[in-house]
This record gives C-alpha cells, sequence and structure tokens, in this order.
C-alpha cells in the first residue's frame, strides 16, 4: 500500500522531483563555487517552468524564461574568471550597487504585479515581487558577490510561504532547504573571501 502510495505521487509529480533534486544540486554547487552549477541550473529552471505555467505564477515562469540569459552570462563571467584568476572568487558589493539592486527589485515587483492582475495571475504582486528581486540575486551571483547569499536567504523564506498557499509541497520543501543552503553558501563564501584576503 505504501509502495502504491509513492508509485503514485512519483507518476503525478515527477517532473517537480526532476526540478527539485537539480536545483537543490545546482544550488550546492553554487556554494562551493563549481562550474557545474549553471548548466544543472537550466535543466531545473525547464523543469519549473512547465510547473510554474501549470500553476498560474506567470511572474515565476517569466522569471525562468528571463533568467536564462542571466544563466548564461554567469556561466561566461565564471568561466572567464577561472581562466583570468584560476578560480572563482567572490567580490564585496559596494554601496550605491546595493541600493541600485533593491530599488530595482522593487520597481520591478510592483511594474510586473501590475501586469499580472490583468492575466488572473495567482498571487500577482507577491509573485512578482520574489520574481523580480531574484533576478536581482541572479545578478549578483553572476557578478560573484556575496550578498546575493543575504538576498536569496529572504527570497527563499517567502517561496516557501508561496508555494505552501499554492499547494506545492515539494517545492516548499525545496525552498525550505535553499534557506539552509544558502547560509551555507554565505559561510563558504564568506570563507573564500577570508583566503583570498589573507592570499
Amino acid at each position: 500500500m505504501i509502495w502504491a502510495a509513492i508509485d503514485a505521487y512519483i507518476i503525478k509529480n515527477w517532473l517537480e522531483i526532476i526540478g527539485a533534486l537539480t536545483a537543490i544540486w545546482s544550488i550546492w554547487l553554487t556554494t562551493k563555487r563549481r562550474m557545474a552549477c549553471w548548466p544543472i541550473g537550466i535543466i531545473s529552471d525547464f523543469a519549473y517552468l512547465a510547473i510554474s505555467y501549470h500553476e498560474r505564477l506567470f511572474s515565476f515562469a517569466l522569471l525562468l524564461i528571463g533568467g536564462l540569459p542571466l544563466t548564461i552570462y554567469g556561466w561566461w563571467y565564471w568561466e572567464q574568471g577561472v581562466r583570468d584568476e584560476g578560480g572563482v572568487r567572490v567580490v564585496r558589493l559596494t554601496m550605491p550597487k546595493l541600493l541600485m539592486g533593491i530599488v530595482a527589485g522593487a520597481l520591478g515587483g510592483l511594474a510586473l504585479g501590475a501586469w499580472m492582475k490583468h492575466y488572473d495571475a495567482a498571487l500577482p504582486y507577491v509573485d512578482a515581487m520574489l520574481a523580480s528581486y531574484s533576478v536581482v540575486g541572479g545578478w549578483w551571483q553572476a557578478r560573484k558577490h556575496i550578498a546575493n547569499w543575504w538576498l536569496w536567504i529572504i527570497v527563499d523564506v517567502v517561496y516557501v510561504g508561496e508555494f505552501v498557499y499554492q499547494g506545492l509541497q515539494l517545492t516548499a520543501l525545496l525552498y525550505a532547504a535553499f534557506v539552509g543552503l544558502a547560509v551555507m553558501g554565505l559561510r563558504d563564501w564568506r570563507r573564500a573571501e577570508a583566503a583570498q584576503i589573507a592570499a
């Protein structure tokens, strides 16, 4: 009986399972500053693109579509850093760039939320704000700024609530795991920065 229930769950939710596993793997690789984080993240993005469309989380879907060029850029930028510096070196975010990111995230979220209301999107403003700040976090990650981890902690906590509300329990658990991975990433990137300074 238990195995039948597990089989039924896997058959019904196979795409979410693939998306969750590849997402965890990708973020773990990011915490370790490994180049493979980028292609594995693309696999997860495609899985979640289908899921977000089905659940009418249209801002999240747009995030995944729009995030593909950012992922490719991050992959290229990290590759350049490895070629030039021998590894992925972390970089502190300046205060003007931090403020620009916060303002851009808020303005982008408000504009996207207003647009999503016209399409009967689920949670239009919450989803839009999360999508907008995820773009900021993705940019900071691509540029190797440690601050990306602080932003991901906040965004992922709110995403947990959104996915619980939408009935996507596995994805909510995934984003709870992302919070832990973001804390680990913050710790590991700080250690890497300290090692860079010492060197």
